[in-house]
């Protein structure tokens, strides 16, 4: 069991972040939400440069750690593309990428991206999708499916944890956001950081993040093993990476106060745009009965056991 990345793949992470701030960074997500139709134009290009779309994630462990060191680099910039779908693209499929989406209508965030999709439910049944109807708030989009086969089991789990590592890349962003901001803000005499109270919210986000960070690369290595339990371990990562922004989130919004919540800061940004790897295909209730059904009185086995 190996619960840390390799160094080529941390490297690769930190070039990441480093091309995408260079491309905009912060600002890369209020442009896209200014012109929806420029997201590919935006974010493609940095990607494709980075050698993005030549890892492989499915068959090779360095690649598969390269992509989740990718896909955290953008949720820290909370970078308005799919990058985790996009990843996890079958190869059996003439497609770009890859969502999973639930039984009853099926949504995703590639609203005005021109990229060929296929769709995954939980039970492995994969589709086309053929349209998808207006843009709603962050890119999200009902979608028009046609289906393939129900060979998709396999597919889930990475796509899943792969999400899990974008969200943490938010999570990552959004408490050294609210450590700086608590630095800097004084009330009292002091700055904020020296009340207690304020270090202890901090202290009880940070243990969450942290906790977040070391099951990610659990369920990695189990993706990545080929484990029989890498689906049940996928659920359980997205149910505690759910539980986790829920905290975190909570705290960085109530330390940054009423301005947390406009868009002059980056935190409101970024707790917008983590809505949807929160609430689809699932969200923390449905995840929870989820994993309850599949792994039944057995019970789930290593970290999350």
């Amino acid at each position: 069991m190996i619960l840390d990345i390799s160094e080529d793949a941390k490297e690769f992470g930190r070039e990441a972040l480093r091309a995408l701030e260079a491309a905009g960074g912060d600002s890369l997500v209020q442009q896209a939400e200014a012109k929806p139709d420029s997201r590919e134009s935006l974010v493609g290009p940095v990607l494709a440069g980075l050698g993005a779309w030549e890892l492989d994630p499915r068959t090779d462990a360095d690649g598969l750690e390269a992509a989740a060191a990718l896909c955290r680099s953008a949720g820290y910039w909370a970078v308005p593309y799919p990058v985790a779908e996009r990843l996890a693209a079958p190869t059996d499929l003439d497609v770009d990428g890859l969502v999973v989406v639930s039984d009853i209508r099926a949504s995703a965030a590639i609203g005005e991206l021109e990229t060929r999709w296929a769709a995954v439910t939980l039970d492995g049944v994969r589709s086309h999708v053929t349209g998808h109807g207006a843009n709603g708030p962050a890119f999200v989009t009902e979608l028009q499916l046609s289906p393939i086969d129900e060979n998709g089991t396999g597919d889930v789990a990475l796509v899943l944890t792969l999400q899990c590592w974008t969200l943490l890349g938010m999570l990552d962003r959004a408490i050294e956001l609210t450590v700086a901001h608590v630095r800097l803000r004084k009330q009292f005499g002091q700055t904020l950081s020296a009340f207690q109270g304020v270090q202890f919210q901090l202290t009880d986000a940070e243990v969450e993040r942290s906790g977040l960070d070391i099951l990610a690369k659990y369920t990695l290595w189990s993706v990545g093993t080929g484990s029989a339990d890498a689906l049940e371990d996928a659920l359980a990562l997205r149910m505690s990476a759910i539980e986790a922004a829920e905290i975190v989130f909570r705290v960085c919004h109530q330390l940054h106060g009423a301005v947390g919540f406009c868009n002059e800061t980056t935190l409101s940004w970024l707790s917008r745009y983590s809505q949807p790897l929160r609430r689809l295909p699932f969200g923390l209730s449905a995840t929870r009965d989820l994993l309850t059904r599949r792994v039944g009185g057995a019970g789930l086995r290593g970290l999350f056991g």
